[in-house]
C-alpha cells in the first residue's frame, strides 16, 4: 500500500502542471451519462485521464497530500482566522500565552452588562430630566393662566363697576328729568287755574 502511494505521488508530481477541466453538468455520451463539458466538436470528460488531469489533481490533493493540507490549514489558515476573530473581540493572542475563552467570555459579558447598565441609567436620568422639565413648564403655564384669569377678573369687575356707575347716573338723570317734568306740569296747572279764577271774577 505504501509503495503504491509513493508511485501515485511520483506520477502526480511528474504530471504537473495539470491541465484541468471542471464541470458540474452531466452529459450523455452514447448510453453513458458522465460529468463533463459538451462542445461542438465533442465532449470533454473531466474524470477521463485521457481528456484532462482532473483525476490526478484530485488524487494528489485529497489522498496523497491530505495530511499536509490538514496541517497547513490548521497551523496557518485556521490560526490566522482564529486570531482575526479574537482581535475583533478585543482579545490579543500572541500565541505564547494561551487565551482562556471562558475568562474572556466572562470579562466581555461583565463589560457588556456594565455598558447596558450605564445606558439604562442614562435613559432613566434623561427621562427624569424630561419629566422635571415638563412639570416646570406645566407649572409655568399654570401660573401664566392664573395671572391672565386674575387680570380678566379685575377688568370684568372694573367694567361692572363702571357700568353700575353709568346706570346709577342715568337713573339719577332720569329721576331729575321726571321731577322737572312734574314741576313743569304743576306750574302749568297752577297757571291755568289762576287764569280761570281771574276770568270768573270779571
Amino acid at each position: 500500500w505504501y509503495q503504491r502511494r509513493v508511485r501515485e505521488a511520483v506520477v502526480s508530481t511528474q504530471s504537473t502542471a495539470f491541465a484541468v477541466v471542471g464541470s458540474r453538468e452531466d452529459v450523455k455520451v452514447g448510453e453513458t451519462v458522465v460529468r463533463g463539458r459538451e462542445y461542438p466538436w465533442g465532449v470533454v470528460e473531466i474524470e477521463n485521464e485521457q481528456h484532462c488531469d482532473f483525476v490526478k489533481l484530485r488524487e494528489m490533493l485529497i489522498r496523497t497530500n491530505m495530511e499536509d493540507l490538514r496541517e497547513v490549514t490548521h497551523r496557518k489558515h485556521y490560526e490566522l482566522y482564529r486570531r482575526g476573530k479574537l482581535k475583533q473581540m478585543g482579545i490579543t493572542d500572541d500565541g505564547a500565552h494561551p487565551v482562556s475563552l471562558q475568562e474572556t467570555y466572562e470579562q466581555k459579558r461583565a463589560e457588556h452588562l456594565d455598558e447596558l447598565q450605564r445606558i439604562e441609567n442614562e435613559m432613566r436620568q434623561n427621562f427624569v430630566n424630561k419629566v422635571r422639565e415638563k412639570d416646570l413648564e406645566l407649572k409655568r403655564n399654570e401660573k401664566e393662566l392664573a395671572a391672565k384669569y386674575e387680570g380678566l377678573r379685575k377688568e370684568n369687575n372694573e367694567e361692572k363697576k363702571r357700568l353700575d356707575e353709568d346706570r346709577k347716573k342715568l337713573e339719577d338723570d332720569l329721576a331729575a328729568i321726571k321731577k322737572k317734568k312734574e314741576d313743569l306740569e304743576r306750574a302749568n296747572a297752577e297757571q291755568a287755574n289762576g287764569q280761570n279764577t281771574k276770568s270768573k271774577k270779571k
